[in-house]
């Protein structure tokens, strides 16, 4: 398969979240090297939207699904084998975890916005993060 120029570089991912006891709690992930607290993301596959590409992320590497929103909330930039990446990120409701998972190596949990905040790194990201509370 040839591959076109930016195929790594274009990405998408989810902010997994839910509504519980009227508190909105985001599910957090971490990366595989550094274990970084992160959002599920990845390429955007050549047949699956940018929306599609998302939702399978999540199941593969959060083991959730949800309802996507068709709406992405924003971009941020990201790094992958180097060089950077852009990552258009869509809310996701989670109507479902699953105990086991494709990625289970990776650390999951479910935080509040603050503490979702706080630990993430990348400025981009919590910016867009900070948008979700409007979105919901």
């Amino acid at each position: 398969m040839a591959v076109k120029a930016g195929y790594f570089h274009r990405q998408s991912g989810v902010i997994p979240y839910r509504v519980r006891k009227g508190e909105l709690e985001i599910l957090l992930i971490t990366s595989r090297k550094k274990r970084r607290w992160i959002i599920p993301k990845g390429i955007i596959e050549p047949d699956f939207s940018a929306r599609h590409s998302a939702a399978k992320e999540a199941f593969e590497e959060a083991g959730a699904k949800g309802n996507v929103h068709s709406k992405h909330l924003g971009t941020y930039q990201s790094r992958k084998l180097g060089r950077a990446c852009s990552v258009k990120v869509f809310p996701m409701r989670v109507t479902r975890t699953y105990k086991q998972w494709e990625e289970a190596d990776r650390d999951r949990e479910w935080v509040s916005l603050k503490k979702a905040l706080k630990r993430v790194n990348n400025g981009g990201l919590k910016r867009v993060i900070k948008k979700l509370p409007r979105t919901v």
